[in-house]
């Protein structure tokens, strides 16, 4: 791909496998941070995983050598009460959730009422994230109050969730089963949703076309990517692969496929310059 003078203003980082893996960081990473940082490009961190607050992956990134702050961290979680703030403007829903604590905590900081269990009076909202304690009692006590009439909420539909050497079931298996128990779909609010990454273009008061979105999977990171109009480049240090993507129809298909995050300094720079970069630039040889 020809990719003629594109200046890239800020960069949005999808988190578990580009950062880190488990809790391991990837080479480079602190690294690229800092460079972006020296070079006045801000970093954005978006995630699925809805099981932590903004405030903790401030925390999370610090041990890794990398400075944030809640502005500028995005989670399926934050952006659900995003949606309901604007649902139910004046005035507080009350949310029963399955999903874990830190999803609670972004849903009660913004002042909604989080029930453990479903009153007499249905509830408004059902919230459905990872919960690596989901047992059969939550999900019945979720599909009665959406038989009830109660809204249905995904944080995300991450079918896996990698963690160090593996992967483990995601917020999507959990979404599944409550949807197949309630025969329901519900509304998904984190990545592929091109809403989500024009929402952060827009608190960053940039265009999409000078942020670019780095992320591993094809089908959330780079089709949330393309959809919302961002620059796309792959990583290969999580789920999906070099010849996932090369299969992958143009339209969701990311402009660039490069090993590690490590390499995004460099990649942000050739584009400046107007370098032609091809699509498999620097991926072990590896010809589209």
């Amino acid at each position: 791909m020809n990719a003629a003078s594109v200046l890239i203003k800020a960069v949005i980082f999808d988190l578990d496998g580009v950062i880190y893996r488990g809790r391991t960081p990837f080479p480079g990473a602190s690294a690229t941070l800092d460079a972006l940082r020296s070079q006045h490009c801000p970093a954005y961190f978006f995630t699925n995983n809805s099981t932590r607050s903004r405030e903790s992956y401030v925390e999370l990134l610090a041990g890794f050598g990398i400075t944030s702050d809640p502005d500028h961290i995005v989670t399926s979680a934050s952006l659900t009460v995003d949606y309901l703030r604007a649902q139910y403007a004046g005035r507080a829903p009350t949310i029963h959730v399955v999903g874990e604590e830190g999803l609670r905590e972004e849903l009660r900081r913004a002042g909604f009422r989080v029930v453990a269990r479903v009153p007499k009076r249905a509830v408004d909202v059902v919230v459905v994230g990872m919960d690596r304690r989901f047992t059969y009692a939550k999900l019945h006590v979720a599909q009665q109050a959406l038989l009830g009439g109660a809204e249905f909420i995904a944080t995300n539909r991450d079918a896996t969730y990698p963690v160090e050497g593996n992967v483990i079931p995601g917020g999507g298996s959990i979404v599944a089963a409550v949807a197949a128990a309630a025969e329901r779909e519900p509304i998904t609010m984190g990545k592929p949703s091109e809403w989500s990454g024009r929402l952060i273009a827009r608190h960053a008061g940039m265009a999409p076309s000078e942020m670019l979105m780095v992320g591993d999977r094809i089908e959330t990171d780079i089709v949330m990517g393309r959809r919302a109009g961002l620059w796309t480049v792959m990583v290969l240090t999580g789920i999906s692969t070099l010849e996932e993507a090369l299969a992958t129809p143009e339209p969701h298909q990311p402009q660039w496929v490069i090993p590690s995050i490590a390499e995004v300094p460099d990649l942000i720079a050739a584009l400046a310059a107007g370098g032609r970069v091809p699509f498999d630039w620097v991926s072990q040889g590896v010809q589209p």
